[in-house]
């Protein structure tokens, strides 16, 4: 089965044409490498300690387009800490950083007589319409997945999302790892003007996760709003079959077409 990437070395990884991108072809859609570096975090966390922190909050700063080429990583960890810890993730194409992750790791607990909350539950899989999202996004990667939709109007959906592929071949990806890899698609189940009309890619994904998914649909729940002045943002409860699990923002910078 085709990987999004194949691993060269510790910190080099070759992307392959399934990640090939929505606003144009010849770059990688970002949401596999959203997912990559969560992976990597993981496994950089798991080679210095056994305490089971948890991925808690993640915040990628999206620095410029990624061509389908190999990429290198480095992670280094910014506060370290008993039972909270801040770790960093640098992407690079070429000696040139594109992606940036800063990652909370948090200690887990027992806390489940307290747990609850308001955020609303999707509605389920059955509820939703098969959908073929490459329909109307070019590229390889949104043709990589399964999914189903539920749109009320322009900018305002719901839709469920399986990806085909893993992210690395031969290792063991984590739920939360494999979720976070199609999550910034939030930004195109749902566009509130008709694509060619106006550009509105995301320069960052913010992920606050309260609990880890579990390994089957992912949710995207997602509220697109577009401001006068050139900037939107793109909102999403994150859902798997149990309800929410997290919400992720994304900044956007709109620009009409020509």
């Amino acid at each position: 089965m085709t990987a999004y990437f194949e691993r060269l070395s510790d910190r080099a990884f070759r992307a392959t044409d399934a990640v090939q991108g929505a606003w144009n072809t010849a770059e990688q859609h970002i949401a596999p490498t959203i997912g990559l570096l969560a992976h990597l975090v993981e496994q950089h966390r798991d080679a210095r300690r056994d305490d089971g922190l948890v991925l808690a909050r993640l915040s990628y700063d999206i620095l410029g387009v990624l061509p389908i080429d190999v990429v290198e990583v480095e992670i280094a960890v910014v506060r370290p800490g008993r039972t909270i810890e801040l770790v960093e993730a640098t992407l690079s194409h070429g000696s040139r950083p594109a992606v940036i992750l800063r990652a909370w790791l948090m200690q887990t607990a027992d806390t489940a007589a307290l747990a609850g909350g308001a955020l609303p539950i999707m509605p389920p899989l059955d509820a939703h319409a098969d959908w073929a999202p490459g329909d109307i996004w070019p590229g390889a990667f949104i043709r990589s997945g399964d999914f189903r939709h539920d749109e009320a109007e322009p900018g305002r959906a719901s839709a469920w999302v399986r990806p085909h592929h893993p992210l690395l071949d031969g290792e063991r990806i984590s739920a939360t790892a494999r979720a976070l890899g199609v999550v910034d698609v939030a930004n195109g189940v749902s566009p509130r003007v008709p694509i060619g009309s106006a550009f509105f890619p995301n320069v960052d994904l913010t992920a606050h996760l309260f609990r880890e998914p579990d390994e089957g649909w992912i949710g995207l729940d997602t509220t697109v709003t577009f401001g006068a002045a050139g900037i939107g943002l793109t909102h999403t409860v994150l859902n798997d079959a149990s309800g929410p699990f997290g919400v992720s923002m994304q900044s956007l910078t709109v620009r009409p077409s020509a």
